[in-house]
């Protein structure tokens, strides 16, 4: 059985590899280790394997691993669906938040951040491939609520996210992380000043970095595969 160790060298190999083929620096693509459903044992295990980004997508099973590994030093990063009851633990425990898709959770994470911390960072999450059972706004959308959330004094808009509808074709992958990428360009053009494209997990990770991917999301080929969903 490989250990967590083992994974987190092969990803870093597979982004590194990438990256040369691709044109980019691999010091430029942040890797998030996805922990979610996974016990706080093997957080730490990748901890002592020098990973320090961990991504939870579940607030209640964060909020106990969270409470068992205060001893790490990690970055946390808010990764799933937020709900308006659970802005304020989110904003007080977390770093990072990927998964902003309404103005109402953007206006509610800006006033319960706590004071004494940095401002939280947040990417706006993009539907970009308009499947109804994926959480994000629409292309349409965006522009306006990326400019709203742009004024939060307690947020710090950083980029945009999303999770393309799973396709096996490597050229296929690339076209909804390029429409994102696009996204991105025409927002930085309107003076936004965005630098993080969050796209790219364990199957499609290659061709999020092709287009430009500043962070993946790895959870499955890091920590192994999860449970089916009751």
């Amino acid at each position: 059985m490989t250990t967590v160790t083992e994974n987190l060298n092969r990803i870093r190999e597979r982004i590194g590899d990438c990256a040369v083929r691709y044109g980019r620096v691999a010091d430029q693509i942040r890797l998030v280790a996805v922990s979610k459903t996974k016990p706080a044992a093997l957080v730490r295990e990748a901890w002592d394997a020098g990973q320090r980004d961990f991504g939870e997508n579940r607030l209640q099973d964060a909020l106990a691993k969270l409470e068992v590994l205060t001893d790490l030093d990690a970055c946390w990063h808010f990764i799933g669906p937020l709900q308006s009851n659970k802005t304020r633990q989110v904003a007080e425990r977390f770093a990072w938040v990927h998964s902003v898709d309404r103005l109402k959770i953007a206006h509610r994470l800006s006033a319960q951040r706590p004071a004494d911390l940095p401002a939280l960072n947040v990417c706006v999450q993009v539907n970009i491939s308009g499947e109804q059972s994926k959480s994000g706004v629409t292309p349409a959308e965006l522009p306006a609520l990326a400019r709203e959330v742009a004024t939060l004094a307690r947020l710090r808009l950083r980029g945009l996210m999303a999770v393309p509808a799973p396709c096996a074709d490597l050229a296929a992958q690339r076209v909804p992380f390029a429409r994102l990428r696009a996204l991105f360009e025409s927002l930085n053009a309107d003076g936004l000043g965005l630098d993080t494209l969050s796209m790219g997990m364990t199957d499609d990770l290659e061709a999020a970095i092709a287009e430009g991917a500043t962070i993946v999301r790895v959870g499955t080929a890091i920590f192994g595969a999860r449970p089916p969903p009751p």
